[in-house]
């Protein structure tokens, strides 16, 4: 087989792998859209981000994608809403609501599962193309 096609495989293969992660931190978020805090002035669920980085593997001589890190959303504040009878409600019965804007996580999400498909189908692309290379050496 061709290393080059197995390269391919590998780099899709770690691109459906950074996509998963990144479909499971949005999935989270969208689950703790309405998380609010326990107590007074507490704070609710914060947003989580992920960020991808290059690595190099060595043995193969290819940049793979990898997750960096996943971290909390300090860029947005949390809205707030009134709910005077919400254990978290402030003085004035207003409730401190998580940042998660839930349009952008399914713009995000939405995303990621094409991102996710187009490296499931360049391995299926890099299957089919092996399969072949090995019909062509039997029938030889």
């Amino acid at each position: 087989m061709s290393s080059e096609i197995l390269n391919a495989m590998k780099i899709s293969a770690m691109g459906m792998r950074a996509q998963g992660a990144r479909i499971r931190v949005i999935t989270e978020n969208v689950a703790n859209s309405d998380t609010t805090g326990d107590t007074p002035g507490s704070d609710p669920y914060r947003r989580q981000n992920i960020s991808f980085k290059n690595q190099l593997d060595r043995e193969l001589g290819i940049k793979l994608v990898e997750v960096d890190k996943i971290s909390e959303d300090y860029t947005k504040p949390f809205p707030v809403k009134y709910m005077p009878d919400h254990p978290a409600a402030d003085e004035e019965g207003y409730v401190k609501m998580p940042n998660v804007n839930s349009l952008l996580e399914l713009t995000d999400i939405r995303e990621a599962q094409r991102s996710y498909e187009a490296n499931l189908g360049m391995i299926e692309q890099a299957r089919t193309m092996m399969n072949r290379t090995i019909d062509l050496l039997r029938s030889a």
